[in-house]
């Protein structure tokens, strides 16, 4: 039995070292001197160490980080993360504010929250009766790593959140969102002690920041100064509030540290004026801002707007002019992409581009290197768009001495010798041999990359070496690679071919939705293929009508390019020999379940003026309940709503036999 002196003892010292943990690293109002604080840490440990049965899940000394992990798994988010729209101008914001007034049917200003954008990595936090149980990063939105462990170490994240004296104000179940960063002087004191130790150094703090939190050592993480701001919360129906400029207060009271330039803004006049301020004071800040993020205030207009598939409607990031720098083009590299898509890419002097040396930098197409008038040997100005991709921006025609050279153009592809080709209304030159060795290479990195299958060990670089072995070049090759083939090859073993063969098997049960995607057809991503997952449920069903571009259109959101595309690459025969050959090797295409909504198979047109609610807001109810929306009149159609003025589609739909809905009926049938 342990001593109830000893247990209180340890209850009281994790009470002390939290509140004193909550004074220095979030309200930064220490009220002890550090020597204390250690003082105080290391009795902790030392009965924790001699009583391991007192240990709890959010005891503070798990700042220390524990043991190192295995791996990271996957994390599904209940509600997706999804990532930001950006805007670069004052007319830009204007025109997202009246996106949002036509979809709400109103013309009644907003008001706005505004808040700096840092320049960090997003993480999600899932608190259970006010403890810290989970901790994950964005991913793709969908699905993301359980980061923890490392999570556990950075202080100003609390282990436990913080109620009054009666315990009142924790909810059952929190999920929480926010930014981990680095500070400046952070980011400093870490590399100089990386250069002195001999390590390289990181090019940014957002490096820094994210390479910290994927680290399988818990113990190197909590080395590292990482800060962590909370900005949202999942689900703002169970949030206690009703604004998002009530939101921030009420994390604070729970214990997170938030941004304390967040500001509320009554009119998008107020918000221009909040962003030129910011971008005033950026470089005063002791961290890294990339921009400004603009949400709108009001939780029920957010809920209203909703989201498109990858960004909501009621919130953008307006984004700080990209940082420049000049240097010289010395070359110029023809790449072909998994599309037959050749870009050019410029091979410049190497610069420092705020904090990452730039060697390499898109000129995108033909057209935009004679529009911007490039030349071999320019002297020009680059620009890391968004804070993130480099590209040029134009030449600097003053430093010309005659010498540079025009950049032409191949006519075949570099890498199969076919002739190019261009299409009309197309500003991409493409190489459409499909057995060109760069199009199959790019395919194969493409499926078994993050985009596609995301098998472990079979990244660009590894996938770069097997192919030039000449160890597989279709997709079903993957499958028959072999642990004594792999170990052989120059840089591998035992332990990593055992690890790749491990992930294949792992793969082998592959989501309809995902293998479509994965497969890195033309016009057909993440969005398209989740579509027709849902609408045929199988590959086999899918395959019945792949040559039909008409039925592949029924489907919602297949146009007739992503159907052409469709159809070309489903009635190519290399295709079909493809996937019984990925059969014979166990690879099983798991069929999804087709959900089944109130307006299935049901198609709407809107015609005149809807006076309850906007248009676009109306088209996505429609498609929330599995419906599909159409623009023109055709025998698809099964509703017709009619607003004000409905015109001569009306009475065609009449001749027709089209149900025809007032909009009354038509909110009436969505009840």
């Amino acid at each position: 039995m342990i001593d109830d002196k000893i247990a209180a003892e340890v209850k009281e010292l994790r009470t002390l070292i939290a509140g004193h943990d909550h004074r220095y690293y979030v309200l930064d109002d220490p009220l002890i001197a550090d020597v204390e604080y250690d003082r105080l840490f290391k009795r902790l440990l030392e009965l924790e160490e001699k009583y391991p049965e007192l240990a709890v899940a959010d005891s503070p000394t798990l700042r220390v980080g524990g043991a190192v992990l295995s791996g990271f798994a996957e994390v599904v988010h209940h509600n997706a993360m999804l990532s930001l729209d950006n805007v670069f101008s004052e007319t830009e914001l204007a025109e997202f504010e009246q996106r949002a007034f036509r979809y709400l049917n109103t013309d009644t200003g907003f008001a706005w929250l505004a808040e700096p954008k840092l320049d960090g990595l997003a993480v999600e936090l899932v608190y259970e009766d006010g403890r810290f149980i989970l901790g994950s990063t964005r991913g793709d939105g969908l699905v993301g790593e359980d980061i923890t462990a490392g999570l556990q170490t950075i202080r100003s994240i609390p282990l436990r959140l913080r109620t009054d004296e009666k315990g009142r104000g924790i909810p059952e179940r929190l999920v929480v969102r926010g930014e981990v960063f680095m500070d400046r002087q952070g980011f400093a004191d870490l590399n100089r002690r990386r250069a002195e130790a001999g390590e390289p150094l990181f090019a940014n703090p957002r490096n820094a920041a994210a390479g910290s939190l994927r680290q399988l050592d818990p113990k190197i993480t909590a080395d590292r100064p990482l800060r962590f701001f909370a900005y949202g919360v999942a689900d703002t129906r169970g949030a206690g509030c009703s604004r998002q400029s009530e939101l921030f207060p009420l994390l604070a009271g729970l214990g997170f540290a938030v941004n304390d330039l967040v500001h509320l803004c009554c009119d998008i006049s107020e918000v221009a004026s909040r962003y030129r301020q910011l971008e005033e004071i950026r470089n005063s800040l002791d961290y890294d801002i990339d921009g400004m993020v603009i949400k709108l205030d009001c939780f029920s207009l957010q809920e209203r707007l909703g989201n498109t598939a990858r960004a909501p409607r009621w919130a953008v990031a307006w984004k700080f002019p990209a940082v420049q720098a000049t240097t010289v083009i010395k070359g110029v590299d023809f790449q072909v992409g998994r599309t037959g898509a050749v870009t050019p890419v410029a091979i410049l002097e190497p610069v420092s581009v705020d904090g990452a040396v730039v060697g390499r930098a898109t000129l995108h197409n033909q057209g935009e290197i004679e529009r911007k008038d490039l030349r071999i040997g320019d002297t020009v100005l680059i620009q890391r768009a968004g804070d993130v991709i480099p590209e040029v921006v134009k030449p600097i025609v003053t430093k010309r001495n005659g010498g540079e050279k025009v950049i032409v153009f191949p006519l075949n592809c570099p890498e199969c010798g076919q002739e190019l080709k261009k299409k009309a209304g197309e500003a991409v030159i493409r190489c459409d041999n499909s057995s060109c060795p760069a199009l199959r290479l790019q395919n194969l990195i493409y499926f078994a990359g993050k985009s596609g299958l995301d098998i472990e060990g079979l990244g660009k670089k590894n996938m770069e070496q097997l192919v030039g072995a000449g160890l597989f070049s279709d997709l079903p090759d993957i499958f028959r690679l072999d642990r004594e083939t792999l170990a052989a090859l120059d840089g591998w073993g035992d332990k990593s071919a055992e690890n790749v063969i491990a992930a294949l098997e792992n793969v082998k049960k592959i989501p309809f939705s995902r293998f479509i995607a994965a497969l890195g057809i033309r016009f057909v991503g993440e969005v398209t293929a989740s579509a027709l997952a849902s609408y045929f449920g199988s590959i086999n069903e899918l395959l019945t009508v792949s040559g039909d571009e008409e039925k592949l259109c029924q489907c919602h959101g297949i146009g007739e390019q992503a159907a052409k595309s469709l159809a070309t690459y489903f009635s190519d025969p290399a295709t079909r020999e493809m996937l019984a050959a990925l059969e014979e090797e166990g690879v099983e295409i798991i069929p999804e379940t087709v959900e089944s909504k109130p307006l299935s198979k049901q198609v709407f047109l809107f015609t005149g003026s809807l006076q309850l609610m906007g248009r676009s807001e109306a088209k996505q109810l429609v498609k929330d309940f599995g419906g599909q929306v159409v623009s023109g009149l055709s025998n698809r159609v099964t509703h017709l709503v009619a607003g004000k003025k409905p015109g001569s589609k009306l009475k065609k739909a009449e001749e027709r036999g089209i149900i025809i809905l007032s909009e009354e009926e038509f909110r009436a049938l969505l009840a």
